[in-house]
């Protein structure tokens, strides 16, 4: 099977206010060519901090739409990338990842607020907020710390969780029996129940990952700290890392910048595709690498960027034919 087409889109970290400050892309796999489809340069954001207000970010696909967030902004996109509408809430900020369940609502992540929020296209209104904490809670007489979640109405400017980012939630990803999230402070994926917002850990994986999600009973993600991608079993054991391609030195530009604001390797953006057997990673600058999932090799790397500041951030493979 061939390789498949994916939509990338980026934050362009340390970006000045004037300039393109990311975007997203169509990339062909398997021809190795792009397409630059969204150019972002939208004044009225937050610049402070490493990415914070730049760029778009998770991405899902809901009948012939595009749904792409921004920081604190869901865009809706027809093929040709045309803005058709966009929604906001008070509690929505420094949104990472983005998921659609099964009655097309979309989950979001909002890291600031270290909250999950749902949104209804139906009734076009967030319609549910949960905030995540540790709690400590008494097990069989000992003192347990935990994650537990409150609700909360994310229209309500003046009942918002404390903003704060504690955890760091960077990735949501529905499944029938629960939503999952994960993020860089906390080292467990967890599932969220819907209705009554009960939390319960599901998998065991490293702090500094982005991207994990559920894959044959396994977890598939980036370790971001380790500069792979790995998939392991739930109760943490690596079965195959698959370390990130690097360019070489002297082809990257703004190579000097700090190594917390934009780095070589930096890895976020997953998604795997089933036809072609293949998990595809996105990582600075600017690139996307296809990677066997039965044997771990690299099968192939598009970059669309040689600026270190070229961080990937969502990314999916595009549903539509390759002629749309």
């Amino acid at each position: 099977m061939p390789l498949p087409t994916v939509l990338m889109t980026d934050v362009i970290r340390s970006a000045e206010q004037g300039n393109a400050h990311g975007g997203a892309y169509l990339i062909d796999l398997e021809s190795g060519t792009f397409e630059k489809v969204l150019d972002w340069n939208r004044v009225e954001i937050d610049w402070e901090g490493r990415g914070m207000g730049r760029g778009l970010r998770g991405i899902v696909f809901r009948q012939d739409e595009i749904w792409i967030a921004a920081s604190d902004e869901l865009f809706v996109f027809d093929r040709a990338f045309n803005i058709l509408r966009s929604y906001k809430c008070p509690a929505l900020h420094h949104c990472h990842e983005i998921s659609k369940d099964d009655a097309g609502r979309i989950w979001l992540t909002s890291t600031s607020f270290d909250s999950l929020l749902r949104f209804d296209p139906q009734t076009e209104r967030f319609d549910a907020g949960r905030f995540v904490a540790p709690v400590s809670r008494t097990v069989n007489g000992k003192q347990v710390s935990m994650l537990a979640a409150r609700s909360f109405d994310p229209n309500d400017a003046n009942a918002l969780p404390p903003k704060q980012d504690r955890l760091h939630i960077n990735q949501v990803w529905w499944t029938p029996d629960g939503v999952l999230f994960s993020g860089l402070r906390f080292k467990a994926v967890c599932s969220l129940e819907e209705e009554q917002g009960a939390i319960r850990p599901v998998a065991v994986v490293p702090e500094m990952t982005h991207n994990c999600q559920p894959h044959e009973g396994r977890m598939i993600y980036n370790s971001t700290g380790d500069d792979a991608v790995v998939i392991a079993g739930i109760r943490g054991k690596v079965i195959r890392r698959m370390p990130i391609p690097k360019p070489d030195p002297n082809a990257v530009e703004h190579a000097g910048l700090p190594g917390d604001f934009a780095r070589v390797g930096f890895a976020r953006g997953l998604c795997v595709d089933e036809p072609s057997g293949t998990v595809i990673a996105g990582h600075s600058p600017g690139t996307v690498t296809a990677f066997d999932l039965a044997g771990g090799r690299v099968i192939r790397s598009v970059g669309v960027s040689r600026d270190v500041r070229n961080a990937p951030h969502g990314l999916a493979v595009w549903p539509f034919s390759r002629a749309d």
